[in-house]
């Protein structure tokens, strides 16, 4: 059993493969935190100290016992009111408008399976692979209940967290404030390791000394956001990519976020992940409930790459759903940098043409093909196909794409609309404007209020109607601004409005994908601006970054690599020089940068040369030998391209039999000096074959020293190695 509960310590412990999670019911019913780390029996009680901390106060049940304190005691689920004044995980304004809950425990059950979340994206297990504990809670004069969700997967060493607040009392209350995972430890040597970003330039990796007070990031854009991702790792300020103790919380949910980490006065340890405190009180009138989303957690003592390995097949297996969560994508062409909003259907089907003959699988047509939609100025909104510009029915179009032997797949922005459309024109009260003010506009546009049921409905059917015209096979998901003049006319308060816009945008994705289920739907928010494990549930793969420069997307792929599966990391290669940087690489650095991924190309075929289109079809056939290593091989980050001279990541079969090395170089100097790139993953004392060169190399000298990087003249090189295992 993963889940076991010893009455006589009031201990329930859950376990994992390769670790331990403990908490304890104490004397007054406070749920303690007790440990979580490395495998580990019987009751831990023992690491809890008590002895008089001056203010910090005592329960009143505990009398003249001044050494018990909530101010100092690990919890599981700290909130405001009970004598703790370190950063709470909830926050309630009760009905007589005080602020304040004590959370007592009432009793748990243990079941078998993995919860569900109504109306969330969650982690999903069959009964035989997961256990699921829940702990109530209650507040016993205000009567709300508190309760907390675990879900263990003791294959992957996961646990999740969520918790329900219940309003068992007689009058209104509000939500405040709520973070469904807490870890407190008791000690404070651990460093913070966040990703921080803006649009074309997301998820650099940061890592900072965890100091008294709070370290906080988060998102107040209604969306997980360009400038921090919600997804955190806190580990001992010794740990490496190989050894060293870490956490990892990641949060199943793509709308606004905050994660806190600080060190108190007796140099203890908190972190929280949740909502923002910002824009969010939720009400809850007598009777009512409110489900949080659920955080993914996960512990190594092994270090960084395999706390990411865990959480990768995590993700990849038991989060991304549907047809496409294992296989290998076909691999595309984008219309969007071949050209932007100036095609026609003739224009596109020579594209579509020329992508067939190299061996691209599937042509998407990108934005500007609905509506009066040439510019970023008009047309969301207003989703009927613009057969004047296509020169035929989208039916049509489909039709002779699929002729070529490509699939096909269209853009959709459904969370957007242009003023200048016939949708704003007719319902200007369904996008989110603040009665007397002027909005705030961003690409020229508002976003559409769905909070609303009728709006998503209107939006659902007018998108499905497009979708019905033909074989459509993809779908790219975009939302290209951030949330702002939050105001919906029917909601009853105005704190509800943004998590019920995400509540509004999950129940659109989850009809798509039960109507559709052979399409596969690439998430996108001006790239990486909604990349979260909550839309991972939807769409199994995300637009990585809307910079397709392959030098940039070195910091941004290792960013993103620390969280989430390289199966879900949408990658093309464009042009050179690149459209947002301007730089010149070559066709071979763009294929190996954007090989950790889904593999695609949007650029404008029709200027290539011959000798280009060859080198492009034997990158398609390169990559399709690859596809399934990258896409389910254990990943592990060779080198960090913020700081080394280059870029370096591996992909290892799990019977370690194969392994992909890649490499990009960085920075160039004259006369230069040979780096070593240390391969890792291998058998032990094991000889393997590099299939292009047929050289045999000792896997313990790769891992000790390193294959040599060719030293060649020239900025921006890039090489591979395939190592197979020697019969």
């Amino acid at each position: 059993m993963s889940i076991v509960y010893d009455e006589a310590q009031k201990t329930i412990t859950l376990h994992t493969k390769n670790t331990t999670y403990q908490m304890q019911v104490d004397r007054y019913g406070f749920l303690l935190h007790l440990y979580y780390g490395k495998t580990a029996e019987g009751c831990m009680d023992f690491l809890l100290t008590y002895y008089d901390r001056g203010f910090s106060g005592n329960p009143y049940e505990a009398g003249t016992d001044k050494t018990y304190s909530m101010d100092s005691l690990p919890q599981e689920f700290p909130s405001l009111g009970n004598g703790d004044y370190r950063t709470p995980a909830c926050i309630i304004k009760n009905a007589d408008r005080t602020y304040c809950s004590d959370f007592r425990y009432k009793s748990h059950t243990i079941k078998s399976g993995k919860y569900a979340l109504k109306g969330l994206p969650a982690v999903y297990a069959s009964d035989d692979e997961a256990q699921t504990l829940e702990v109530l809670l209650e507040d016993h004069v205000t009567g709300v209940k508190a309760v907390l969700l675990y879900g263990v997967l003791p294959e992957y060493d996961i646990i999740t967290r969520s918790v329900k607040i219940i309003n068992s009392g007689n009058g209104r209350i509000s939500v405040k404030k709520l973070a469904p995972a807490c870890l407190d430890m008791l000690g404070g040597d651990y460093d913070f390791i966040t990703f921080y970003g803006r649009h074309a330039m997301e998820r650099n990796c940061q890592r900072l000394p965890i100091g008294h007070g709070v370290s906080k990031i988060g998102s107040t854009r209604g969306s997980s956001s360009h400038q921090y991702n919600p997804a955190v790792i806190m580990a001992e300020h010794e740990t490496t990519e190989d050894a060293g103790g870490c956490y990892a919380m990641a949060f199943v949910y793509s709308g606004g976020f905050q994660s806190e980490a600080g060190k108190d006065q007796y140099y203890q340890t908190r972190l929280l992940m949740g909502f923002p405190e910002e824009q969010f009180a939720y009400p809850l009138d007598a009777g009512e409930e409110f489900q949080s989303p659920e955080v993914i957690m996960s512990y190594s003592s092994d270090g960084l790459a395999k706390l990411s390995q865990n959480l990768h097949r995590c993700m990849r297996t038991h989060l991304c759903r549907g047809k496409y969560k294992e296989v290998v994508r076909p691999i595309l062409l984008n219309s969007w940098e071949a050209s932007y909003f100036d095609f026609t259907g003739e224009s596109l089907l020579k594209l579509a043409s020329e992508a067939a003959e190299l061996g691209m699988e599937m042509f998407v047509l990108d934005d500007g093909w609905f509506g009066k939609r040439d510019s970023e100025l008009r047309g969301l909104g207003d989703w009927k196909v613009n057969e004047e510009k296509l020169g035929c029915t989208l039916g049509e179009l489909i039709e002779k794409i699929n002729a070529m032997g490509m699939k096909f797949g269209i853009w959709i922005e459904p969370e957007m609309v242009n003023e200048d459309s016939d949708l704003y024109r007719g319902h200007p009260d369904w996008a989110f404007v603040i009665p007397g003010r002027r909005p705030n506009r961003s690409r020229y546009q508002l976003v559409l209020d769905f909070s609303r049921k009728e709006v998503v409905d209107y939006i659902y059917e007018q998108i499905c109607a497009v979708l019905d015209q033909g074989n459509v096979e993809y779908i790219k998901w975009d939302m290209n601004r951030s949330i702002s003049d939050v105001y919906s006319a029917t909601a009853d308060s105005q704190g509800r409005v943004l998590h019920d816009y995400v509540l509004g945008l999950y129940d659109f994705l989850e009809r798509l994908v039960n109507r559709y289920p052979n399409i596969l739907i690439e998430g996108c928010s001006g790239g990486g601006g909604r990349f979260d494990a909550g839309m991972l549930y939807y769409t199994p793969q995300i637009w990585c970054s809307d910079n397709t420069d392959p030098i940039d997307r070195l910091e941004i792929h290792y960013g993103t690599s620390f969280i989430y599966p390289a199966s879900c990391v949408g990658s093309h290669v464009s042009a050179s020089p690149n459209h947002q940087t301007a730089r010149c690489t070559t066709l071979k650095t763009r294929a190996v940068a954007a090989m950790p991924g889904t593999f695609g190309y949007e650029l404008n075929l029709n200027e290539l040369s011959e000798e280009e289109k060859q080198e492009i079809r034997q990158q398609i056939k390169e990559y399709k030998k690859y596809a399934a290593l990258i896409q389910r091989g254990l990943y592990y980050r060779l080198t960090n391209p913020q700081t080394d001279n280059q870029g370096a990541w591996e992909f290892v079969s799990e019977d370690q039999k194969e392994a992909l090395v890649q490499v990009v170089g960085i920075k160039k100097h004259a006369n230069m000096t040979v780096d070593y790139i240390k391969v890792k993953g291998l058998k032990e004392n094991t000889m393997y074959r590099d299939t292009e060169s047929g050289r045999v190399y000792n896997s313990t000298a790769l891992r000790e020293v390193g294959v040599p990087k060719p030293v060649l003249n020239g900025e921006y090189k890039a090489y591979q190695w395939h190592f197979v295992q020697e019969d």
